[in-house]
């Protein structure tokens, strides 16, 4: 496992970005009805549609459909309190089904509970991007507490022993004191939080422990949607995905209708040597049907230790349900994918960056020089479905193609987050270039066709990205094994724009009926795909104007990170 201090990384949504290291998992979008659709008003039909998911607690699924909800209409209070609800169900579902977040409960004393507390919120003082409101961040922990103590697995787990009267009653006294106090500084919070906690443990018949770890999981996520706290596996998760590599099954999941959609399988890996093929749905694992759990525990029942089996139920289109064992094992995640002359004829190009691992710059290297030597004169590169990576991979890869000047800069609350990132003349190639993006383009990837649409350094095709303009730095933890994922910057592109709620807008604006990324991205297959049958026309069309295809420098083009040395404080 690594260890670092600090890392910077640029996901998108707090939600998901580090199952997919783990198996892959993200959830399905869940449609809602339009104004074309349905004579009922869209943001009530939303709503509709989302409280059966509520109701079904598959929260994971609710909080994805409320969200792409709320994009399309961001006037409504409504669909905003539901995602803000929804998102504290969805967490604490998660964090109390996963035994390394229990077993830190068991553990820690009251004592251990506050230094824990505290520790963050050192952490959120010292490197937020914002100073904190410490009131609204109590405010949020007891939003926390009071969806806790409803929840059955906190019940359960806690051996909670109040009445729902006495709940409601102790939550209620709490927010009366904290309506009667201002808190200026940590140490005031820290006290606050210290009697809360004990408060709260008498009424309840519970641990101060688990009222205080509410407190702390409400005040990480009270500062923006990608701050958050990090169990012990989770944390893990992060720097299997920063690796590129995990201990599993090698597929990539997406919850859909009671079931695991398998969007994609990682080539060479143990689910296709079990015949496992994307399009295909696990309904049970290990004999439990994925219908009686929610999305994330049929998920972890899948994980294990390398060289363990897990019985998987598969149903394939338009056949039966199947049994398969499946071998657990390391499997390594490419980043950079289908590398290939995709126009042989045209010499056009065309490689898949799927996230910005800590080998991306180097694969990329691999596929330009491979695309190279079998006559490449320009080239599509594809970051649709992108939601981000590392910081400093998407600057490397980005320098690849854009000779000098900014490439992203960031600025934070300190004044060692403030950086341009400058590209270098050596090394640069030269090819005419064509970028696909579409709304899951985010973060890394869109500091990646943000610099080369400023630079106009070639043409960027699809539709807006995702508009994720925030830096987070991933910080584990002294007290136990666990950490915090915490915004610390913001970023613009080389024209001093802010990616935040305005993404990245194309040259080339090409709408799709079909989602592709819901395909997975299987096989790219250009007689169905507008955007990059568009892609590869812009890319014709630019070979006339500039041929030469080979890097400035052929001597310095694979150069190592080290040597394009970066601030420590902002990646490896």
């Amino acid at each position: 496992m690594i260890r670092r201090n600090f890392l910077a990384l640029v996901f998108l949504g707090s939600l998901f970005c580090c199952s997919i290291a783990l198996f892959g998992v993200s959830e399905a979008q869940v449609g809602f009805a339009t104004p074309e659709a349905t004579a009922v008003d869209p943001v009530e039909q939303a709503l509709i549609d989302g409280v059966k998911l509520e109701n079904d607690r598959r929260w994971g699924e609710a909080l994805i459909h409320y969200e792409e909800a709320a994009r399309l209409y961001p006037q409504s209070q409504k669909l905003k309190k539901r995602v803000s609800l929804t998102r504290i169900q969805f967490d604490l579902d998660r964090r109390y089904s996963d035994q390394s977040y229990v077993q830190i409960l068991r553990q820690l004393s009251e004592q251990q509970a506050i230094d824990l507390f505290s520790e963050v919120a050192l952490k959120i003082e010292s490197h937020y991007v914002e100073s904190p409101d410490w009131n609204e961040l109590l405010l949020r922990g007891t939003e926390d507490l009071e969806i806790a103590v409803a929840n059955p697995d906190f019940a359960k787990v806690n051996r909670m022993q109040a009445e729902p009267d006495r709940r409601q009653q102790s939550i209620q006294q709490v927010r009366n004191v904290l309506r009667d106090r201002r808190l200026t500084d940590r140490h005031q919070t820290l006290e606050m939080v210290r009697w809360i906690g004990r408060y709260s443990a008498r009424q309840l018949g519970v641990s101060v422990t688990p009222i205080i770890l509410e407190y702390m999981c409400g005040a990480m996520n009270s500062l923006d949607t990608y701050s958050t706290y990090l169990t012990g596996d989770q944390l893990d998760d992060v720097y299997s995905q920063i690796e590129g590599n995990f201990v599993g099954l090698g597929i990539e999941l997406k919850a859909d209708q009671g079931s695991l959609l398998i969007a994609d399988v990682i080539s060479k890996g143990p689910a296709e040597a079990a015949g496992i093929r994307a399009g295909d749905r696990i309904v049970a694992v290990d004999g439990v049907s994925t219908r009686d759990v929610t999305t994330d525990r049929a998920a972890d029942m899948l994980k294990g230790e390398q060289g363990s089996t897990v019985n998987v139920t598969v149903v394939s289109p338009n056949t039966d349900s199947r049994l398969v064992t499946v071998r657990r094992e390391r499997v390594d995640v490419p980043s950079v994918e289908d590398v290939k002359l995709i126009d042989a004829a045209a010499g056009v190009g065309y490689f898949r960056i799927s996230s910005f691992q800590k080998t991306t710059s180097r694969d990329v290297d691999s596929a330009l020089w491979k695309l190279h030597r079998n006559g490449m004169r320009s080239l599509v590169i594809d970051v649709r479905g992108n939601p981000g990576g590392l910081l400093t991979e998407s600057v490397e890869v980005a320098d690849r193609f854009i000779f000098d000047g900014t490439i992203v800069a960031t600025h934070g609350r300190s004044a060692r987050e403030n950086y341009d990132y400058k590209a270098h003349r050596v090394g640069t190639w030269r090819v005419p270039l064509v970028v696909l993006i579409d709304s899951d383009s985010a973060s890394a990837s869109e500091i990646f066709a943000g610099a080369i649409r400023d630079h106009r350094r070639g043409r960027v095709v699809g539709i807006r990205t995702y508009g994720k303009g925030s830096v987070q730095g991933i910080f584990p933890l002294r007290s136990i094994k666990g950490g915090v994922r915490l915004t610390t910057a913001k970023f613009y592109s080389p024209s001093g724009r802010s990616i935040s709620q305005q993404g990245v807008e194309p040259d080339v604006v090409v709408q799709t009926v079909a989602k592709l990324a819901d395909e997975g991205f299987v096989e790219t297959d250009r007689e169905n795909d507008p955007v990059l049958r568009a892609g590869i026309r812009e890319a014709r069309n630019l070979v006339a104007v500039a041929p030469q295809a080979k890097p400035t420098s052929n001597q310095q083009t694979q150069t190592s990170s080290q040597s394009r040395r970066l601030p420590e404080t902002l990646g490896w």
